[in-house]
């Protein structure tokens, strides 16, 4: 197999060696770079039975935040050294499946670029439009031209392939699953770790947010002194084309009687940044943790979510199916601690 010539798609190569024995292995696409191709992999893990609780996990989206990438390489590499001796994972894994596409946008990071070798920001691609974003508001995603950042490609063209190819895993693997779980890790936007839900797109509730309530209420009693800060994105980030926006719409045409929820992880780089404020001039500094120690310490932090959420996917109808009386008094709370309406 050739080592692709960047870290993190090395890293990815070499880690997919060691998974064969306890994975399933498949090339998705080939994402076209300037020079040559990328292949995009997915790595799937656990029960192959039909429509069992899923987790899936993507990160490179965003060529330029490659600690996203790490933090899964890394979590990878935790589940490689455990496989070999671990029951209670063996368990796990015959009740759920894992499913890990650690670098959606290879030639993007192969490049040092935010967008795709063809210019577009992937995360900005999806045929939906905002009710939200004015014109002026360039980040959220444009047409003006590939040479801004955001831009979202020309109107009523196809997806990118890496867009594509993300959005096929996902009808592929999560949407038939009974109840499904995504996590988007990116970077480069705020002080403090966020876990987002939907929506991007607009300020509507997302249907499932008293469950989004139920699952955070597990995860503050569960860890009261988490990181995160658990809201809808339209609160903090709004934008057309949203991917996660996109699927759950296709979830809810192909299969609305399963359960959905994409959330995004944005690694709150102004931390970073803070401490080492030169960084702001390097355009990987702005997205990712330079030295050393504090990559090893982004490794680590976030462990513990995701065997919380590996948890909450396992168990999940102590928060998924909830009662009527329930469901309501969830959703009014919901509306009344992240300043939503209904209307």
């Amino acid at each position: 197999m050739k080592i692709i010539d960047f870290e993190e798609f090395a890293q990815l190569e070499s880690l997919i060696e060691k998974l064969k024995p306890y994975a399933d292995i498949e090339v998705v696409a080939h994402a076209p770079g300037k020079e040559k191709s990328y292949p995009i992999y997915v790595i799937r893990m656990g029960s192959s039975t039909k429509n069992v609780p899923t987790i899936g996990y993507f990160s490179g989206v965003h060529g330029l935040e490659r600690i996203g990438s790490k933090v899964l390489l890394s979590y990878l590499s935790t589940i490689i050294e455990l496989m070999p001796w671990d029951h209670m994972l063996h368990s796990i894994l015959k009740h759920i499946q894992f499913v890990f596409m650690p670098i959606v946008n290879p030639a993007g990071m192969y490049q040092q670029t935010r967008s795709n070798s063809n210019g577009i920001d992937l995360m900005r691609n999806a045929p939906i439009d905002s009710d939200i974003v004015r014109w002026y508001h360039v980040w959220g995603g444009h047409r003006v031209s590939k040479y801004l950042p955001w831009y979202r490609g020309k109107a009523g063209k196809p997806m990118e392939i890496e867009a594509q190819a993300l959005c096929d895993v996902v009808k592929k693997y999560l949407l038939p699953s009974k109840v499904s779980l995504a996590v988007d890790l990116h970077s480069g936007f705020g002080k403090q770790d966020q876990l987002w839900f939907p929506y991007a797109h607009t300020r509507k509730p997302f249907p499932y947010i008293a469950q989004a309530l139920e699952l955070k209420k597990k995860l503050d009693q569960a860890y009261p002194f988490h990181v995160y800060r658990y809201e809808p994105q339209s609160i903090r980030y709004q934008s057309h084309g949203d991917l996660w926006d996109y699927l759950f719409y296709e979830h809810e045409k192909r299969a609305p009687e399963h359960f959905f929820m994409p959330l995004t992880l944005e690694l709150g780089s102004w931390a970073w940044l803070k401490k080492s404020p030169k960084h702001i001039f390097s355009s990987l500094g702005i997205f990712n943790p330079m030295e050393e120690h504090r990559r090893q310490r982004t490794f680590r932090r976030h462990l513990v979510l995701f065997d919380f959420l590996t948890r909450a996917v396992v168990s999940h109808e102590k928060w998924v199916n909830l009662d009527k009386n329930k469901q309501q008094d969830l959703y009014r709370q919901a509306l009344q601690l992240w300043g939503l309406t209904d209307e």
